[in-house]
């Protein structure tokens, strides 16, 4: 299996007194899209349409760190 990289935005960020839950949702574009509809969130979505990912961050010098409506890559590499 080949590595894929998703787009990813944080959707909401649920926060607890040692932690925080960040959902993530696969990027689409809310708004009007380019004239020639090529954006790089278009070209994710065209092949990544839907998806989510729910990470709970327990590290102290994470928390905090992140903010709703970032994007990040995400890659996925097969672990042996």
């Amino acid at each position: 299996m080949s590595a894929m990289r998703a787009k990813m935005q944080i959707q909401s960020i649920h926060k607890h007194e040692n932690c925080e839950v960040l959902q993530f949702a696969a990027v689409g574009k809310s708004g009007a899209y380019d004239q020639d509809g090529t954006d790089e969130d278009n070209t994710y979505a065209k092949f990544t349409p839907s998806g989510s990912i729910n990470i709970t961050i327990v590290n102290p010098a994470l928390i905090g760190a992140f903010e709703v409506g970032e994007k990040y890559y995400v890659d996925f590499t097969k672990a042996e």
